[in-house]
């Protein structure tokens, strides 16, 4: 008996596009994270980045959601900008 690669629910195009929203931005967030020079500091910034993007991940309510998308982008361009003062 083969399993069905669908999943169970079934994403509205709004609701996939947010998700590959997310997906995106967390990629950027760790891409971001490498480029911390110090290990310390870039694991702590990879676990945190984690947890919070799995504590989140079962999250429906659309405002709620995009909230989240807002303070994970202010995260990233702070971190971005705290690492371009870095290295100036």
């Amino acid at each position: 008996m083969s399993g069905s690669r669908l999943p169970a629910v079934t994403l509205t195009l709004k609701q996939f596009l947010q998700r590959q929203r997310v997906l995106g931005l967390y990629r950027s967030l760790l891409r971001t994270i490498r480029e911390v020079p110090d290990q310390a500091d870039r694991s702590y910034l990879q676990a945190w980045a984690r947890d919070e993007f799995q504590r989140n991940k079962n999250a429906t309510n659309q405002d709620a959601i995009r909230m989240m998308i807002m303070q994970a982008k202010n995260h990233l361009e702070e971190l971005q900008r705290s690492l371009a003062l870095a290295r100036s």
